[in-house]
């Protein structure tokens, strides 16, 4: 295909910059936690980075209608190497109040960054598989997303590895070196204009959006907290003050979560069955039911209740391993579930989006996903310090009980007659 050689140059540029976004996410919530931060204060360091990303999105989408999603690419990278070099001049005798607002900045810049790469790369799938072809959009759409959060999940071990064994600022500038290698090498490949849209972009298209990509947009915004809740702040500061881990170890597990849960969105499709592009709709409804009950699940078996009556049902104290167990063993089967629903979803809104503005709806889509993360950010830090992991574990029952709601109101099938036939008019380009 025409794009080919232009869309795997994104890609391997996304995933090149996905390694150090994960890294940076552990090594900021680790290195922080052990200066004495509180898990409030560190969700708030991450706040202007999940905000940025509702502007990120919602103007990028508008720029790489308009101008290509080369700009946007470019952009991405080279402001994600600015933020890690902002990153790496932080000083730890500075005071809290100031350490925390020079993070956010930097941490702005890298939600920027990071919403614009991922933009580029999944809008420039659709120019290379027909938009008719639902099994093969939905196949290159789950590899590609399966792809970035295994890579992201390296880069959480990375991150924690490079903090335990080089240092915060060391870890840093090895990172913004490697990213610039990769902005280099993506503007001397990269030479199409992937994703211009052919007619006049106006400020309505931002907002006018069709029944069933609102209807997504909203049961992404609950499904993403759902996960962040307890995924940002609660877990990896519970498995390292509750449980003794070390900052590896942590990221270790961060990282094997992230893998495994990449590894599931890339099987989607074989894992679903042959016609789940077609149930479409009726697929995230029944996953989105499943996933609801697993936080639930983990949280009455860690209550002490629970914990009491299963020792006197047993006859014996519970083991100390018990409670691990059940959280590492919960949380990886609500990833793998997690993971089929995030695919299907992210399959949906390139489905439902007419090629030549498939940015605009990724990008409308993806500030949804930015506000469903901000909100989970923010709820991660409130709830641990108020009300441990088991309340964070019950808010993501909660938003998910809100994400089902949502989808049940979706088409259960895709219809994608026009959007077929402009997928391929832009292959025809």
């Amino acid at each position: 295909m025409t794009h080919l050689r232009d869309y795997a140059s994104v890609t391997a540029a996304y995933w090149a910059f996905t390694l150090t976004d994960g890294a940076l996410r552990m090594l900021v919530l680790l290195h922080f936690h052990r200066l004495g931060y509180s898990p409030i204060d560190i969700a708030v360091l991450f706040l202007l980075y999940e905000a940025m990303g509702v502007v990120t999105n919602f103007l990028g989408g508008w720029i790489g209608a308009r101008y290509g999603l080369r700009i946007t690419l470019f952009t991405g990278l080279a402001v994600q190497i600015a933020a890690l070099l902002m990153l790496s001049m932080t000083d730890p005798a500075w005071t809290i109040a100031l350490s925390v607002g020079y993070v956010m900045v930097a941490q702005a810049l890298s939600g920027v960054a990071k919403d614009l790469t991922k933009m580029s790369s999944k809008s420039a799938v659709k120019l290379v598989v027909g938009a008719g072809d639902r099994g093969g959009l939905f196949k290159w759409v789950a590899i590609l997303t399966g792809s970035k959060n295994a890579l992201k999940g390296v880069g959480f071990l990375l991150g924690g590895v490079l903090l335990e064994y080089l240092g915060f600022e060391p870890a840093l500038w090895s990172m913004a070196g490697a990213l610039a290698l990769v902005l280099v090498a993506a503007l001397a490949l990269v030479r199409a204009d992937l994703g211009r849209a052919k007619g006049r972009i106006t400020g309505r298209d931002l907002f006018s959006k069709t029944r069933e990509i609102n209807l997504l947009a909203a049961a992404r915004i609950f499904l993403f907290a759902s996960r962040d809740v307890w995924f940002v702040v609660a877990v990896p500061i519970f498995l390292y003050d509750q449980l003794g881990w070390g900052f590896d170890q942590v990221g270790a597990f961060m990282a094997a979560w992230v893998i495994g849960y990449g590894m599931v969105q890339a099987a989607a499709p074989r894992l679903l069955g042959r016609n789940a592009a077609e149930r479409g709709a009726g697929a995230a409804k029944l996953w989105g039911a499943v996933l609801m009950v697993i936080p639930a699940g983990i949280a009455v078996g860690l209550s002490p209740e629970a914990m009491g009556w299963l020792a006197e049902a047993s006859g014996a104290p519970l083991p100390a391993a018990f409670q691990p167990v059940l959280l590492i063993g919960g949380l990886l089967v609500f990833g793998l579930v997690f993971a089929l629903n995030s695919s299907v979803h992210s399959y949906l809104i390139v489905a439902y989006s007419d090629a030549d503005k498939i940015a605009l709806n990724v990008g409308f889509y993806y500030m949804a996903n930015a506000v469903g993360r901000f909100a989970g950010t923010l709820l991660s830090g409130l709830l641990y310090q108020f009300a441990g992991l088991a309340g964070a574990l019950w808010a993501s029952a909660g938003l998910l009980a809100l994400t089902v709601a949502i989808t049940l109101f979706l088409r259960s099938t895709v219809s994608l007659g026009d959007a077929a036939a402009a997928g391929h008019g832009a292959e025809a380009d």
